[in-house]
């Protein structure tokens, strides 16, 4: 299974508190700190209501 490299890269400051919560949940706790999960459908849909704060993109495993 894929996975996805999250970097955080925009401000929470003066966005809705669920986009921050979300931000969170991600495991993302600073500006510009870059975090791994899974590509599943509960992530995407996190990364979907967030994706003006971040950015992402898919990375192979080192097995396939």
């Amino acid at each position: 299974m894929a996975r996805l490299r999250i970097t955080w890269v925009k401000s929470d400051i003066g966005y809705p508190r669920d986009q921050r919560r979300t931000l969170k949940s991600l495991g993302l706790h600073r500006l510009n700190q870059v975090v791994e999960h899974e590509d599943t459908a509960s992530i995407l849909g996190m990364l979907s209501k967030v994706n003006h704060l971040i950015k992402f993109e898919a990375i192979k495993n080192g097995t396939e």
